[in-house]
């Protein structure tokens, strides 16, 4: 996919008197944890023009000049009528005035929460604005009697759907969607970005899953053959299967034995941001999240939420030098409610200090509780390392739980078939990989070679390893073949604990691949290798690549092989 395109503003018409405008970026629009494949995205906006005309999801203001142009060249803007947002997000709002400018006369349509935000944003407490709650509808004439449907979650507490059911279209917003960017506007062979949209439910979904199922649950009363969403393709061919794989992943998150209480509030995003990076690292270790924005919830639910979980992780930015009162508040539950055998963790962003995580991890040191890693401080908005560590330090907090746990039921002895299994032999190999400032790498020995045109082959890479967000399709990588003799020091390196983020090459010979991850100067032989797809298999991913450059360093040496007595491996 080119990257250096420019950014532009694809129209189409999608239903009777209804178009989209898809603001396309094709490249890595922000740091946040979705982002992180680097596809690009798009910001999707839809007109709908009966006798009154309605504009949903105008793009933020990266967008906003291209946006209103193309718009301009299709209608009168003096004309529209109402706005509806399915989510205020502060960075809209420059496109928001742009438009008010112009239009005076527009009315915005959001729900209740949003109406706060939105006169928030704008700075202008007279808007006029229509609050949707769920049982208003809007009649645009031409048989466009819209309908509304709120959906909540931590993240966004002001999320709208709407359902048009002149055109059974329904605009999802957050719901569905994925970060890439294409020509295409529908899904047509829509399992080829399964990937995508997987890793963008379990990005902004799975720490919500609890929500997700509500909002389907919702959903479920408007027949819809279109989701119109607010980011990459339309879902017209698939969307009865990712209709079922959102259900059957929310179940997955609510059914599992483990559970963290992740409970934050954000001024700015930048606290949600680094939340939902630790979410993400601990939900891919196979530990369910509960996300509570404590600006939104009753007592009632962090306290429940604190009763059924096994360690709790408090996120806050820093007021005035203060943590918010919402989250003090709920510091004050937590210590009544949480035992102190319980984990804890405190992370926080901040403009000038950071004294609000000062606060909390002090509050909970004199309490007597344990960390699951080092307080984590991040001074105005997070960047690409920040969110690796983040990651790094949820998946860390959440295997010390599950460590706990094994430790407490007992190991069993290794069974006849996983002995048997255990018995497979594999090639002892490091997999490095270097995507900008982010790099990471692993010891594996479950290779195999896969194909001989082209030269491809697949490695397994657990969940919870650091390196797996950087074995996404399109992504590239070194794996480095170990020889016999030499390859116990390269071993013990790779096989100890990283702290989140910490560099995993210092004090190891490396040299650049020509695809820039990092080659081992001591291995028998590299090769450089590109992400095909990938297939989910339990507890691993199933990564296969092809090969597409690479040497033999040591023409003497033997392969260097692991003997193994269970299914286990590193």
């Amino acid at each position: 996919m080119p990257t250096n395109k420019p950014r532009d503003v694809q129209v189409l018409p999608i239903g009777t008197n209804t178009t989209v405008l898809r603001s396309r970026s094709w490249t890595r629009l922000r740091f946040e944890i979705e982002y992180a494949l680097a596809k690009g995205t798009t910001a999707n906006s839809y007109l709908i023009q009966g006798d009154k005309l309605a504009l949903i999801d105008p793009p933020g203001e990266t967008f906003t000049q291209i946006y209103l142009d193309a718009l301009q060249q299709r209608l009168d803007v003096k004309t529209i009528d109402y706005v509806i947002l399915g989510h205020v997000n502060p960075n809209r709002a420059a496109t928001l005035k742009a438009l008010l400018e112009i239009a005076p006369q527009i009315t915005f349509v959001c729900s209740n929460p949003g109406a706060i935000n939105l006169r928030g944003a704008l700075e202008n407490q007279d808007l006029p604005i229509l609050i949707m709650r769920g049982e208003e509808t809007l009649d645009l004439g031409k048989e466009h009697h819209l309908q509304f449907i709120p959906t909540p979650n931590p993240r966004y507490a002001d999320e709208l759907c709407t359902y048009d059911p002149q055109t059974e279209i329904l605009y999802t917003d957050k719901l569905f969607g994925a970060h890439i960017c294409g020509d295409q506007v529908f899904d047509e062979g829509w399992e080829t970005i399964n990937e995508d949209r997987r890793y963008y439910y379990d990005c902004l979904m799975a720490p919500h899953a609890r929500q997700v199922e509500t909002a389907l649950d919702k959903l479920a009363d408007f027949p819809a053959r279109l989701y119109a969403t607010g980011h990459g393709p339309l879902v017209r061919y698939g969307l009865i299967e990712l209709t079922r794989a959102y259900r059957e992943w929310s179940q997955q998150q609510t059914s599992a034995d483990l559970t963290v209480a992740l409970i934050y509030a954000s001024a700015y995003g930048n606290t949600a941001t680094l939340a939902q990076a630790i979410a993400r690292g601990i939900t891919k270790a196979g530990v369910a999240v509960e996300s509570i924005n404590c600006e939104f919830a009753d007592p009632e639910e962090i306290r429940a939420a604190i009763e059924k979980s096994a360690g709790f992780v408090m996120g806050s930015p820093t007021l005035g030098g203060h943590a918010p009162t919402p989250v003090q508040t709920a510091l004050g539950i937590v210590l009544s409610t949480a035992t102190n055998n319980k984990l804890a963790g405190v992370f926080g962003s901040f403009g000038w200090s950071g004294e609000a995580v000062d606060l909390i991890e002090g509050k909970l040191k004199d309490a007597g509780y344990r960390f699951g890693f080092d307080s984590i401080r991040v001074k105005f908005k997070p960047n690409e390392v920040t969110l690796q560590m983040c990651e790094e330090a949820g998946t860390d907090f959440a295997q010390a739980l599950k460590k706990a746990r094994k430790v407490r039921t007992q190991s069993v002895p290794a069974t006849n078939v996983e002995q048997a299994v255990g018995r497979i032999v594999g090639s002892l190999c490091v997999v490095t990989a270097k995507q900008g400032e982010v790099s990471s790498a692993m010891l594996a020995s479950w290779v195999a070679q896969a194909s001989f045109n082209p030269p491809g082959l697949t490695i397994a890479v657990a969940k919870d390893r650091a390196v797996e967000k950087l074995t996404h399709s399109g992504n590239k990588f070194v794996l480095n073949v170990l020889k016999e003799g030499n390859h116990l020091g390269l071993m013990k390196h790779f096989l100890k604990p990283f702290g989140p983020a910490q560099d995993r090459f210092a004090d190891v010979a490396t040299a650049e691949a020509e695809n820039g991850s990092p080659v081992l100067k001591d291995a028998l032989a590299y090769l450089e290798c590109s992400v095909q797809n990938r297939m989910e298999s339990g507890d691993h991913w199933l990564v296969y690549a092809t090969v597409e450059n690479g040497k033999v360093l040591n023409q003497d040496g033997v392969t260097a092989v692991h003997h193994r007595t269970s299914g286990n491996h590193y």
